[in-house]
């Protein structure tokens, strides 16, 4: 099983922006990013050596940055009563390694029926191509009370478009025309920026909890990094047994 879809220089737009602005701020930080390292080295070159500050740690539990880690509107599987303990997911559609843990996810949640909450995050990576228009889709789907089912379509349809060079929007448009969705609805929902803004808002957190490639898992607001389905399901044992 791949480890997870990586990436060094991760792009995060703020959700308020429009699209063009959100570029014309992301050239501005890269030009303004040159400059301090121009500054930084001339600095350097006069200054003594300091002791540098230490690294600040990662957010650790759900107390630590729960607002973070979940959100009111992040999108929960199946009943949202279910369990205490809380698995959160940051995914992108188009990663093989989110494909590749998709279907432990949905046996986990056979497995842990009622005992355990699954949630999902969108952080689409910049180096797929078709990453954030699945996102789009995902969305757009949820705001008709069905991004279950296209969240599995999308996974199970993967190895059909992922890795692909070309836009796949209508073949998410097609898998919402199967879904039975409304498709005015649908396209509208697709090219607003709010749904772009919540595709983003959860970029943004995920970044700000230090999330670099996907899947990147949180069990109860402790991120963990398991290898396999029973290392999965031995953690969440654990934060069972703690929680009585």
């Amino acid at each position: 099983m791949r480890a997870s879809c990586q990436t060094q220089k991760r792009r995060v737009i703020l959700p308020f922006m429009s699209r063009p602005a959100a570029r014309v701020a992301i050239a501005s930080a890269v030009v303004g990013a040159g400059l301090v390292a121009i500054l930084l080295l001339l600095l350097r070159s006069q200054a003594a050596p300091v002791a540098s500050a230490p690294a600040a740690p990662p957010v650790a539990s759900a107390s630590a940055g729960g607002a973070l880690v979940v959100r009111d509107d992040s999108h929960i599987l199946g009943d949202p009563a279910d369990g205490s303990v809380v698995v959160v997911e940051f995914l992108d559609f188009e990663c093989e390694a989110c494909g590749a843990w998709y279907p432990v996810i949905e046996r986990l949640r056979k497995q842990y029926d009622g005992q355990v909450r699954f949630v999902h995050r969108y952080f689409p990576l910049p180096g797929h191509v078709n990453a954030m228009d699945a996102a789009l889709a995902a969305e757009a789907a949820a705001q008709q009370g069905a991004y279950e089912a296209m969240y599995q379509k999308l996974f199970e349809t993967q190895r059909e478009w992922g890795e692909s060079q070309e836009s796949k929007a209508a073949l998410f448009r097609s898998f919402a025309e199967q879904l039975g969705l409304g498709m005015a609805d649908y396209d509208a929902a697709v090219a607003s920026e709010e749904t772009f803004a919540r595709v983003e808002q959860d970029v943004a957190d995920g970044a700000a909890l230090g999330v670099q490639g996907t899947p990147t898992f949180f069990l109860n607001g402790q991120r963990i990094q398991p290898v396999g389905p029973e290392d999965f399901a031995s953690s969440i044992d654990a934060q069972l047994a703690a929680a009585g």
